[in-house]
This record gives C-alpha cells, sequence and structure tokens, in this order.
C-alpha cells in the first residue's frame, strides 16, 4: 500500500466521506500481508520510500507472479529482480502491463514512466561481459527516480576509453562501477571524481579470479578515498544505493511509489 493510497484514506476519514471501519479495512493490511508462502511487507514504501523488490531466484514462477501481482494492485511501481524467462511468462499473465529486461534480468511495472527522472546516476562496466549486472543497478536506480547514464565496456585494459569521458565523470552525483576480473577499475574511477563510488565485483572472470572473490577484495582493498563495495553480481544493491545518495544530493525526499 503506497503512500498516496493511505493518504487518501485518511483523507476520506477527516472529511467523513468514510467512517472509522472502512478507514480500518482499509488499513488493516499496512505491516504485512500473508500469502502463506510469503508475507508481503506493505509499509515498505512509507520506510523506504520504494515498495517491497522481489527476489526471484529460487522461487517458483506462480509464486513470483502472485507476489508481484499484489504488489501491482497497491503500487505504482513494483521491481523484480533475477527473474528468469518463465517467471516472466508467469508475472505476465496476470499483470500484462509488466515489463520483462532480459539482459537485466529483471521485471518492472511502472505506472509513473512519464515523471521526470531527477539528478544524476552513472552507472559504468569495465566490460561487455559486465553488463548484465550493470543493467541491474541501471534499472533499479532508474525505477527510484534516479537519471541515469551508462558507460559500458570501459575497463582497465584500455583506460582511454574512461579518460575520454570526462563530462559525465564529472556531472555525476553518485556512480556505480560494475567490473570482474581483478576488479581494478573502482579504484581507477575513485582517483578521478569527487562523487561517492559504489564498486560492484562480477563473477565474471578465468579461474583465480574465484568467481568474484578476486574483484571484491581487490575492491575492498582499494586506495582510492569514497569508495564503497557491495556483495558479488548485486547490481540491484549498488543502483538502490546510489539512488537513495541522489535523493540526498538532489533534496528529493522520497522516490515515487
Amino acid at each position: 500500500m503506497d503512500s498516496n493510497r493511505i493518504r487518501d484514506i485518511l483523507i476520506q476519514l477527516e472529511r467523513g466521506e468514510i467512517d472509522s471501519e472502512r478507514a480500518f479495512q482499509g488499513l488493516a493490511r499496512l505491516p504485512f500481508e500473508d500469502l502463506g508462502f510469503a508475507r508481503l511487507d506493505h509499509h515498505r514504501s512509507l520506510r523506504k520510500g520504494f515498495p517491497e523488490v522481489i527476489f526471484a531466484a529460487g522461487k517458483r514462477p506462480e509464486q513470483t507472479a502472485a507476489i508481484f501481482q499484489r504488489l501491482a494492485e497497491e503500487n505504482d511501481r513494483v521491481l523484480a529482480t533475477h527473474a528468469a524467462p518463465e517467471a516472466a511468462e508467469a508475472v505476465r499473465a496476470v499483470v500484462p502491463e509488466a515489463e520483462h529486461h532480459p539482459v537485466a534480468r529483471c521485471l518492472t511495472l511502472d505506472r509513473r514512466a512519464d515523471q521526470p527522472r531527477v539528478g544524476s546516476v552513472l552507472v559504468i562496466s569495465a566490460g561487455t561481459s559486465d553488463i548484465p549486472v550493470a543493467e541491474e543497478a541501471a534499472l533499479t536506480a532508474h525505477m527510484l527516480g534516479a537519471k541515469v547514464n551508462r558507460i559500458n565496456d570501459c575497463g582497465v585494459a584500455g583506460i582511454h576509453r574512461l579518460l575520454a569521458e570526462g563530462d559525465a565523470l564529472s556531472q555525476a552525483r553518485a556512480i556505480v562501477v560494475v567490473a570482474g576480473m581483478e576488479g581494478a577499475l573502482p579504484s581507477v574511477v575513485g582517483g578521478l571524481v569527487g562523487a561517492p563510488v559504489i564498486a560492484v565485483p562480477t563473477s565474471v572472470g578465468y579461474g583465480a579470479s574465484f568467481g568474484g572473490l578476486a574483484a571484491l577484495l581487490g575492491m575492498l582493498n582499494s586506495c582510492a578515498s569514497g569508495v564503497s563495495v557491495v556483495n558479488i553480481d548485486n547490481g540491484f544493491g549498488a543502483g538502490f544505493q546510489a539512488a537513495l545518495i541522489n535523493r540526498l544530493a538532489t533534496g528529493e525526499s522520497d522516490a515515487p511509489s
């Protein structure tokens, strides 16, 4: 249940358009709703400025669809991450307006797509193989109301590709840097900019990368100031954090819900 709906119920109660019992019924699912296999946190949009996000991996397609449908009935924006094509098919069967983003492996519902995005979040991928995680970050930040720009395939093996993007680097209020292999790119970016840098290690790399562990440790040991690190392949976490930083920088009180 988003904040606008709660506000409408309270205004109707104040005006005498509904009685207290109807207001109570309207707010009854505010703490959470028990679906048996999941308990939906309908209060999250009030606390966080965005509804509960669905992690679709490990869920049966019909479970993801049921959660997405209920969230869509209560909110203007819904996001599901790590969604397989089978989950996308199930969701679109019950919420036809939902959109599948196969590269980012996400599902979105955005009934306020025409609402202007604010600020500037920059998402950089070191290599083309890192783009799926970078797209998850970019889509998450976009759904939380941030204006998002992308720079793809500018890893340290050809650093001149990054240095050619000076304007984009200087204008960003938060930067997400996605890299696998040895994970060196966030340190380079952190040494060039004054904005916060959120580093995302990916599981891309040869055997000694240990499924992203080498990149994770390299980023945690960055000597550049202003670099924070999320978990391996966690584009969602980085995009969410970047959107929060961007929101503070723009003076926005909360994200659209």
